[in-house]
């Protein structure tokens, strides 16, 4: 890891627009220097539908999160999502020359970058591409292969596309913001390195992730990424109904949600009554607690139906032995936990973005509405799949030991030059 390197992670989302800055403390913990936030007015499910609205909430969360941290930012990590998100699973294979040597990190690269080859619909881009198990000389299940003897390799990948005209969009706003991408990340992928454990992606878990416009998910098994979806509904379209349903403007339904609104309308009291202004020259509008909890268990229900059904057309519903994380700005949302546990039978808990931070400037920052921006910036010092990690490692490892080897080779040339410079000024001095 390099000393003092500083992170910087860009969620562009549909509610907001967050920038926050990180580095790695001494104990390898994430320290946020500075966190700033705009109102995102630009994008739609996760898709930018206005550039210019869009530059400017960028502008604005990355200056006041360059005024908290005194640094100037240059360069982001950005996340990306919206139902145009697609994944698939895919074979490749190649044949190694040699039996006799072993098979190395750059066998395993070339396997990987042939993927990026592979014929996608007109349109797409592949964003990632996350291997699954390894065959070697048809013994299957092999998870990191680096070291073993065989001429065949094989492995199934995880590949996810998205469209080539939204990331191009997100690449023109970052761009005209005066800022360079340096990865662009699913942003369930991000959440995951926020909120999970490295136990809960070995057991078998599926993050869910509700954002304002989308609700993301990301199933883990054997520490290794499976399933990942991108549903179109967030906590954006419950206000949608509260205001249809009740009859109020969008930011009192956005109120009424976050402040009285539950999950589980058997929860709420069949006599509160909160009473909302009325518009100019009308008398104030009185509405019961619990019919805006049938209105928000009604959607929230169908949401939770959906992450169910993706859960099982994964194939792993019967091997999620941690059950579900719920995290996001929707995951507030009160008795949502018991709601899904009901309706999925499987245990459930409130993803907070603390499993790798340290001390923070800003302490807003651990809620689980920031725990994609917070993944984004862990993703810059940590690996989307833990064997990128441990490759890393070699690969710096194998750099340092080369710097090493050049540094005394270039001593002993300066040692025999050295040597040879003072036998011709002594035969000078002879002479």
């Amino acid at each position: 890891m390099e000393e003092g390197k500083i992170i910087v992670g860009l969620d562009i989302g549909t509610t907001k627009i967050c920038a926050i800055v990180g580095r790695k403390n001494e104990y390898g913990k994430l320290e946020v220097l500075g966190m700033g936030k705009a109102v995102s007015d630009g994008v739609i499910r996760g898709i930018v539908t206005n550039i210019d609205k869009t530059i400017k909430a960028i502008q604005r969360a990355v200056s006041e999160a360059e005024n908290q941290a005194g640094i100037n930012i240059k360069v982001v990590n950005v996340g990306i999502a919206g139902q145009h998100i697609k994944s698939a699973i895919h074979h490749g294979s190649i044949t190694r020359v040699s039996t006799d040597e072993e098979i190395t990190m750059e066998d395993v690269n070339r396997l990987t970058n042939d993927m990026y080859r592979i014929v996608i619909p007109p349109g797409s881009e592949i964003i990632h591409v996350m291997p699954q198990s390894y065959t070697i000389d048809y013994e299957e299940g092999i998870k990191d292969p680096v070291g073993m003897s065989g001429v065949k390799m094989e492995a199934d990948f995880h590949i996810i596309t998205a469209q080539t005209n939204a990331i191009n969009n997100i690449y023109k706003c970052v761009k005209r913001a005066d800022l360079e991408i340096e990865n662009l990340i699913l942003e369930p992928l991000a959440s995951s390195l926020s909120v999970l454990s490295d136990e809960e992606k070995e057991a078998g878990i599926c993050l869910v992730d509700i954002g304002g416009g989308t609700t993301d998910i990301a199933i883990f098994h054997e520490n290794i990424i499976r399933h990942t979806e991108v549903i179109p509904f967030g906590g954006n379209i419950i206000t949608n109904d509260i205001k249809q349903g009740c009859g109020v403007l969008e930011p009192q339904a956005e109120l009424l949600k976050t402040r009285f609104g539950k999950a589980i309308s058997e929860e709420a009291s069949p006599n509160e009554i909160v009473s909302i202004p009325g518009l100019k020259g009308r008398p104030p509008k009185e509405i019961a607690v619990k019919n805006l909890a049938h209105v928000i268990e009604a959607r929230m229900e169908e949401i939770v139906e959906m992450v169910h059904s993706q859960i099982i057309l994964s194939g792993y519903e019967n091997k999620l032995a941690g059950g579900i994380v719920v995290t996001g700005g929707g995951a507030q949302l009160q008795n949502l936990q018991q709601l899904i546990e009901y309706m999925t039978g499987m245990d459930v808990r409130v993803g907070y973005p603390n499993e790798h931070l340290g001390k923070a400037k800003v302490e807003e920052v651990k809620s689980p509405m920031y725990a994609t921006t917070v993944g984004l910036v862990l993703s810059g010092f940590m690996g989307l799949d833990d064997r990128e990690n441990k490759y890393n490692e070699f690969k710096d490892r194998n750099v340092r030991q080369k710097i090493i080897n050049q540094e005394n080779f270039f001593k002993k040339i300066l040692e025999k030059t050295k040597g040879l410079l003072i036998d011709d000024i002594d035969e000078q001095e002879d002479y």
